[in-house]
């Protein structure tokens, strides 16, 4: 079994059902022998953008994330305090939070972001 850190946009994408999200990308999600995981700092995204109304997402997301068959990778002191030996590649902090989630533990992470690849992590898309 592969766990499987999946970035933000990625997990909208599931979600909705949208074709941005690549085909290699859904069948790893898809595939029962994969853990999808939830990073509590995609939700906590999440919702800072849909309180500035940059985006919308239904009242429910965290039932249907859970419902979708995701399990969820909370925020520790360690990957908090991983993110200070992390070089400036990513000036994202919610993404430089799931680099060092990915670092510690161990996971792939299903992202179309290019510049998760300056960090070694091992990338799926």
């Amino acid at each position: 079994m592969s766990r499987l850190l999946v970035d933000t946009h990625a997990l909208l994408w599931w979600l909705a059902d949208d074709p941005a999200l690549s085909p290699a990308a859904r069948d790893s999600i898809a595939d029962p022998a994969n853990e999808p995981l939830v990073s509590a700092a995609s939700v906590w995204e999440i919702a800072i953008k849909r309180s500035l109304g940059k985006l919308s997402v239904p009242d429910d997301l965290p039932d249907r994330i859970t419902s979708g068959g995701f399990a969820w990778l909370p925020i520790s002191a360690l990957h908090a305090w991983q993110v200070r030996d992390l070089p400036p590649h990513h000036r994202d902090p919610f993404d430089r939070v799931l680099v060092a989630q990915a670092l510690i533990e161990h996971l792939r992470i299903i992202t179309a972001d290019a510049q998760f690849d300056a960090y070694g992590v091992e990338v799926r898309w």
